[in-house]
């Protein structure tokens, strides 16, 4: 499904870099911890720093607790936030689409909305 969100936006899946804040998969697929993520996230901000995109496309879905994630997102979407001066937009994950198919408009919204940022 992220390809063709892509795909919608003439953007290449190619021209897409995919990371995760932990950098490994926690046991059993539970939620990171937060020492976990502590000691992943200086190389998720250094991956940012090489790469310098020129959007991050946050996408929230967490399984089991992807309604308290949900919430999160559906509260930080539809709008243009900034990390060390990257626009970020935040939306919904392809998997939360499969569960949920009312939150593909919200998402291609705010894909659109990247798709404005990259062509600026």
């Amino acid at each position: 499904m992220l390809t063709k969100i892509l795909e919608a936006i003439d953007f290449p899946r190619e021209q897409v870099f995919i990371c995760n804040v932990v950098k490994c998969r926690p046991p059993e697929n539970r939620l990171p911890q937060y020492d976990e993520i502590a000691a992943c996230v200086p190389y998720l901000y250094r991956q940012i720093e090489l790469l310098k995109p020129a959007v991050i496309l946050a996408m929230a879905d967490r399984g089991a607790d992807a309604a308290q994630h949900q919430a999160v997102a559906g509260a930080l979407r539809n709008q243009v936030h900034r990390f060390r001066g990257i626009p970020v937009i935040v939306t919904y994950h392809p998997a939360a689409l499969l569960r949920n198919p009312n939150w593909k408009r919200p998402t291609w919204d705010d894909v659109r909305i990247a798709r404005r940022i990259l062509d600026n």
